[in-house]
């Protein structure tokens, strides 16, 4: 057993623990805390914690909270010294890891806060060498750390250690990246109010703790885990510099380590159980290897490349190329809604009923038609009930010079028209002067979000009417946990889920297309598709009949898009269909040139999506299928019962 392990990790230079969620683990990591914090108190010493921020450890804080609380963990003997802070910043702003420390945990145990150490935000930049210093002086009088909690960025930073650090670095001020700052953006209300410098604990610092525990949640944090563990050690990626340390684990769930090579290409490694979704990925991962189409794969490709299991077990390697290749032709699809009277054994969707009621779910005003504008279009034309839902205002995503923008011109028609235009003039007063005195990431008056909600909602009729909707079938959903979420961090979905339910009982669809891209930075997506499921589940619970014959597809969007071995249909574009497609997006322009938000992307949503469609047409093209000028990708979402 402990030799298939070794051989399965033969490419992990850090050891990895990998739980099913992130709950599992941050109670076991708080477990392994309150032992050394219990140790250290029975010794009569101080237990020297080293502290991260950001998401990672919210659930660790959490359960060591529950711990005080419910089984008499004290903090009274615990030293803490956190990783880094911004800077400048003042400890009472919202985004000073100070006060985050302070709600995420200090104000919850018995912690003395004269034993408690965090980077000062406040200091002249002159006095900054001299704290550093001090920092790591009063770390050693402690004797060091006895566990260091770590996340980790997406450009590997530890701390703010960002790429070009060196290994032996200590306590100081550094320049933050611009992909760390980008992250940063929505807590301060765009990048541009990012703090362009930290004081960060350096490598050199974090690598002398007796043990050092690196947290990382989600598919977000999958291709930097597996740099992290798996590449050479480079300042290029910092945290790969933990790699020389013996007192280092990372602890991941499953899709954090999902890249690993254990779990992306496992046949490299081990030999497989190879169910149909195994085979199919590593054909497809095989023709990509070897660039070669699938149908003129070899015994030999197979061999060369660690797949000579499969050939054996499954071959001759002809077979098993057939076999994908018709897997992969029989996404293909013209017919989104399924195609009426034909035969269907072999096709993503039903044919019958022919005529089907479609629901559209948009979790931001444009995503229906960045996403699937084309199979919007073609649902439309073929016939089909469609029904689009925008479950969110997206009324964050709106310039303020907008708002003024367009009451400048309803004070001009109202003026034009011989109308009293004083409301509006008060109106615009008040925006103006609340614009001049905003503070970043402050939260709009309700009267400037109902415009900014009314400029998006007026896009997205445009954009649904262009695409072949009745306004009737245009449905506004405002959900209540966009807004309500900007003022209470402890948000209800409850109402969200059953006016959700509502919607869905009155259109009783037989098709639900809904966003599977929660590569959205801002959450955003996940959560309304969180939504969708419960409201979905509870019909069923309910017995709903026309909850038994309708089917959930995922799409994605902007941010990424699915891999070839997991789509379900592919909806092939005509040319006409893309530039078609272009226009609807187009009527949003207020997300045009430069969106609020743009991402890590530069190009425009358009492009993005023009070229993300483009792509998969082009990779099913290198695999030997026929050549498209786009192609739209869906997944189903698969009910455990």
């Amino acid at each position: 057993m402990l030799l298939n392990l070794l051989e399965e990790t033969r490419y992990e230079k850090i050891p990895v623990k990998i739980y099913d969620n992130d709950a599992l683990a941050s109670r076991d990591v708080a477990a392994r805390i309150a032992t050394i914090i219990r140790q250290k108190q029975a010794e009569g010493k101080p237990a020297v914690l080293g502290l991260a921020t950001g998401i990672s450890p919210i659930k660790v804080y959490r359960e060591l909270i529950r711990l005080h609380r419910e089984e008499g963990l004290s903090f009274n003997n615990v030293v803490t010294f956190n990783l880094d802070e911004y800077y400048p910043i003042q400890p009472d702003a919202g985004q000073s890891y100070v006060r985050f420390m302070k709600e995420q945990l200090f104000d919850h145990v018995d912690i003395d806060m004269g034993n408690v150490n965090i980077p000062d935000g406040r200091l002249a930049e002159k006095d900054v060498p001299a704290f550093c210093l001090a920092y790591e002086q009063k770390i050693n009088s402690y004797g060091g750390i006895d566990v260091q909690l770590l996340g980790i960025g997406r450009t590997g930073h530890i701390g703010f250690n960002e790429p070009g650090s060196a290994p032996n670095s200590g306590t100081r001020l550094v320049t933050l990246n611009e992909l760390t700052r980008r992250d940063a953006s929505k807590d301060f209300g765009g990048k541009e109010n990012v703090p362009t410098k930290a004081i960060t604990m350096g490598i050199g610092t974090i690598y002398k703790a007796r043990e050092i525990i690196l947290l990382a949640w989600s598919g977000k944090k999958a291709a930097i885990i597996r740099k992290a563990v798996e590449g050479e050690q480079t300042s290029d990626v910092p945290a790969t510099y933990l790699q020389g340390s013996a007192n280092v684990q990372f602890v991941t769930d499953t899709e954090a380590a999902a890249a690993l090579t254990r779990f992306d290409t496992p046949w490299l490694v081990k030999d497989c159980v190879w169910s149909d979704t195994l085979i199919k990925k590593a054909v497809i991962w095989l023709a990509g290897r070897v660039d070669k189409p699938i149908l003129k794969l070899t015994e030999a490709d197979y061999n060369n490349n660690g797949m000579a299991q499969l050939a054996t077990a499954f071959g001759p390697v002809y077979h098993i190329n057939i076999s994908i290749f018709n897997q992969l032709q029989h996404t293909i699809t013209g017919w989104p809604g399924g195609k009426p009277s034909a035969d269907d054994s072999q096709r993503p969707e039903r044919a019958e009923p022919a005529i089907k009621r479609s629901i559209v779910f948009s979790p931001h005003p444009d995503d229906d038609v960045i996403s699937m504008g084309g199979t919007f279009i073609r649902l439309a034309d073929q016939g089909h009930e469609v029904h689009v839902a925008y479950q969110t205002s997206g009324n964050t995503a709106v310039w303020d010079e907008e708002v003024l923008r367009y009451i400048e011109f309803a004070m001009d028609f109202a003026r034009s028209q011989g109308q009293d235009a004083t409301y509006l003039e008060d109106l615009y007063s008040s925006m103006s002067a609340f614009f001049k005195s905003k503070q970043p990431n402050q939260s709009d008056t309700e009267a400037i979000r109902t415009v900014k909600g009314l400029v998006r909602k007026g896009e997205a009729i445009a954009g649904a009417r262009l695409a072949g909707l009745p306004d009737p079938r245009i449905h506004f959903m405002d959900l209540p946990f966009y807004d309500r979420s900007k003022f209470d961090k402890n948000v209800s979905y409850e109402d969200d889920i059953t006016q959700t339910m509502q919607l869905l009982r009155e259109v009783k669809p037989q098709q639900i297309f809904t966003a599977g891209d929660f590569a959205d930075p801002h959450g955003t997506h996940k959560v309304c598709f969180e939504i969708i499921l419960e409201a979905f589940n509870r019909l069923r619970g309910m017995g709903e009949a026309w909850t038994k014959d309708c089917w959930i597809w995922l799409y994605r969007g902007a941010w990424h898009e699915f891999e070839i071995h997991e789509i379900e249909m592919a909806v092939p574009l005509s040319p006409q269909e893309v530039i078609r497609k272009r226009l609807a997006i187009f009527k949003h322009q207020s997300q045009k040139d430069v969106p609020v938000f743009p991402g890590d992307d530069a190009r425009e949503f358009w492009v993005r999506a023009e070229q993300r469609t483009q792509e998969t047409a082009r990779m099913y093209n290198k695999l030997g299928l026929a050549e498209y000028e786009a192609i739209e990708a869906f997944v189903r979402w698969k009910f455990n019962d």
